[in-house]
C-alpha cells in the first residue's frame, strides 16, 4: 500500500495531538524548525503539514508571532423546509430571527442578461433567452453567512413591479411573495446540494480560507404547471453552518 505523502503524515500527527490536548487552546504550537527536526523531515513540509491545519480550522497563523491551537469555530444549523417558504416575509431574515441574529443582505441585480446553457437548461428555456440575474451576499450580525446567484426568466416578470427582486413594492420578500403577487403560484422547490471547495471569489466574500468545504445547493423554484420560474446557485460554508432538511409526513 502506498504511503501519503510526508506532509500528511505530519499533519496528522500533528492532529492528533492537538485534538490529545498537548497544546492548549490559544497555546503556540513549536516552530516549524523545532517540528522539522522532531519529525525528522524539511521545514517546506512541517509548513505544509500546519498550513493543511489551519485550512481545517484546528489552528491559526499570527504574522510575525508563530501557529497557535484555535478556539473551535462556532457551527450552527441551517434547517431547509418547506415551512421556511409560508411566512409571508424573507425566508433568510426569518430563519436568521429563529437564531436571534439579524438578517441582512446586498444585493446586485443585472436586467436583460442572457442565459448561459447549463442556466437555459435549468428553467427550461433557450441558451441566450433574456434574464434578471441578482448576486447576493447574506449576513447574520453584520457576518457572511451565504451566497446566492439567482436567475429569473423575464418572460415571467419583464413589464411588471416585481422585475428586480430587490426593488418595488415587494423588494426582499423572496420568490414566492413576489411570484404570487403577479399571479405565479410556487407550489415547488426542488434543492440538489453537492460538496465542494471555495475559490478564490467565494473565499474573499465569505471570510474563509481558499479550498475550505463548502456547500453548493442548487435550487429551482417550479409554478403549479410544473415550469421552472427561478434558479439559484447558493454557497454555504461548511466550517460555520451545517444544513438540515426537514420533511412533512403524510398521514
Amino acid at each position: 500500500m502506498p504511503r501519503e505523502a510526508p506532509y500528511l503524515e505530519v499533519a496528522d500527527s500533528l492532529r492528533a495531538r492537538v485534538l490529545a490536548g498537548e497544546w492548549a487552546i490559544g497555546e503556540r504550537l513549536p516552530s516549524r524548525a523545532r517540528l522539522a527536526e522532531e519529525y525528522g523531515v524539511g521545514r517546506n513540509v512541517t509548513q505544509r503539514a500546519m498550513d493543511r491545519l489551519i485550512a481545517e480550522g484546528l489552528l491559526e497563523g499570527r504574522a510575525g508571532s508563530g501557529t497557535y491551537v484555535r478556539k473551535p469555530r462556532e457551527r450552527m444549523r441551517m434547517v431547509r423546509s418547506h415551512h421556511r417558504e409560508r411566512r409571508g416575509t424573507s425566508p433568510f431574515r426569518s430563519d436568521m430571527n429563529e437564531r436571534d441574529r439579524a438578517g441582512t443582505w446586498e444585493s446586485h441585480s443585472e436586467a436583460r442578461t442572457p442565459a448561459p446553457a447549463h442556466i437555459a437548461e435549468r428553467l427550461a428555456i433557450e441558451p441566450g433567452d433574456l434574464c434578471v440575474v441578482t448576486r447576493y451576499e447574506f449576513l447574520a450580525d453584520g457576518q457572511p453567512v451565504q451566497l446566492s446567484t439567482s436567475w429569473e426568466p423575464m418572460t415571467i416578470t419583464d413589464g411588471t413591479p416585481v422585475v428586480l427582486p430587490e426593488m418595488g413594492p415587494l423588494a426582499g420578500a423572496g420568490v414566492v411573495e413576489r411570484m404570487r403577487s403577479i399571479g405565479v403560484n410556487v407550489n415547488t422547490a426542488v434543492e440538489v446540494p453537492r460538496p465542494s471547495r471555495a475559490t478564490q471569489a467565494q473565499a474573499n466574500l465569505l471570510g474563509i480560507s481558499v479550498g475550505d468545504l463548502v456547500l453548493e445547493i442548487e435550487r429551482t423554484y417550479y409554478d403549479i404547471d410544473g415550469r421552472p420560474v427561478e434558479t439559484a446557485d447558493i454557497i454555504v460554508p461548511d466550517v460555520r453552518w451545517e444544513v438540515a432538511y426537514e420533511f412533512g409526513i403524510d398521514r
